[in-house]
């Protein structure tokens, strides 16, 4: 499973000209999901994400969680994060799950992120969807559940 994660003051997803989807100051979290991956691979991104200290303290020292800040997460199911480039010029995405899969884990990463969160918005899987965020930073941080990276 990968991630890019951004620090965000605010953010939105539309689809079909109809907003479906808006935080403030939180995470806005793509979210691609392999084909080898597992409910173990959930757990282990929503650890991370939730976790992760990328908020500044009064210090000004990036020393705060997502959990700590009471922010506000907005997650894009996210495919092309298995888009592989190193040969030709398009990519190949034979790593990423199936849609079935991937959209069972997406909604399973999805429900227990809503166990801890207060706030939870979301795309819509497989649709076209226009982001908007206003990066915070800007911070933005790559995670991959295998830890290729």
């Amino acid at each position: 499973m990968r991630a890019v994660v951004q620090r965000v003051h605010r953010a939105s997803v539309t689809v079909d000209g109809k907003l479906v989807g808006c935080i403030d100051r939180g995470l806005l979290v793509y979210l691609g999901v392999g084909k080898n991956d597992t409910e173990k691979d959930v757990d282990w991104m929503c650890e991370k994400i939730a976790n992760l200290r990328i908020f500044e303290d009064e210090n000004g020292k990036m020393n705060l969680s997502l959990l700590q800040v009471d922010g506000e997460l907005l997650v894009i199911s996210q495919f092309t994060l298995y888009g592989d480039c190193r040969r030709g010029r398009r990519p190949s995405f034979d790593e990423a799950a199936p849609a079935e899969v991937g959209e069972k884990l997406y909604e399973l990463f999805i429900e227990k992120m809503r166990q801890q969160l207060r706030k939870i918005e979301k795309g819509v899987f497989g649709a076209h969807m226009e982001v908007e965020s206003i990066n915070d930073g800007p911070v933005t941080i790559l995670l991959d559940s295998e830890r290729r990276f």
